[in-house]
């Protein structure tokens, strides 16, 4: 059996946030090792949702858990090779956040409703519509996956409000890359 993998999160403005993610070739050991990762980052994170991208993957790949809570684990849900099949209900505004944007929240405007197909990390496939808070954060980490950030859902007022932590992201990100670093 292969180690655990140990992924961190990619910040923006790191490009790889930025790239259409790939389909999964092939629903094996790997890739419910990855998923399981994805599951340990998103909790450690104190996050609700995490999408391939963020650790530096570019695969479609979701994981989410609205509870947010490792204890509620029969909440949570990964969906590989996801595509959005259709959108509905009454568009609500929610302040998000992002883990690839610490500190940084935005009102967002989404429909209530979405419906899904995908399929389980283990090959099967999946069909459902979501609501509420769940539908929220799939379609906050679909945006991963189509190459969609938090700073391009934000209002002028949010951007503005934020300027100086976005320009904090991007300095720091020049700075590892100066560096040398692999990832900051």
């Amino acid at each position: 059996m292969t180690a655990p993998l140990d992924f961190r999160l990619t910040l923006y403005p790191d490009p790889v946030l930025r790239k259409v993610a790939a389909p999964v070739p092939a629903f094996d050991d790997e890739l419910r090792a990855r998923v399981a990762a994805m599951f340990e980052l998103m909790y450690r994170s104190n996050g609700v949702g995490l999408a391939a991208p963020q650790v530096g993957l570019n695969q479609r790949i979701l994981v989410l858990n609205p509870s947010g809570e490792r204890a509620q684990a029969d909440q949570e849900l990964a969906l590989v090779n996801v595509t959005i099949l259709e959108r509905s209900g009454a568009p609500t505004s929610y302040e998000e956040g992002c883990l690839s944007f610490p500190e940084i929240y935005a009102e967002v405007k989404r429909p209530d409703r979405c419906k899904v197909k995908a399929f389980s990390p283990d090959g099967s496939p999946i069909e459902r519509e979501f609501d509420g808070f769940t539908s929220r954060v799939i379609q906050h980490e679909y945006d991963h996956l189509e190459g969609v950030l938090l700073v391009d859902r934000m209002s002028l007022a949010d951007k503005q409000r934020h300027k100086v932590a976005l320009e904090k992201l991007v300095e720091r990100y020049k700075r590892a890359r100066a560096s040398g670093a692999a990832r900051p």
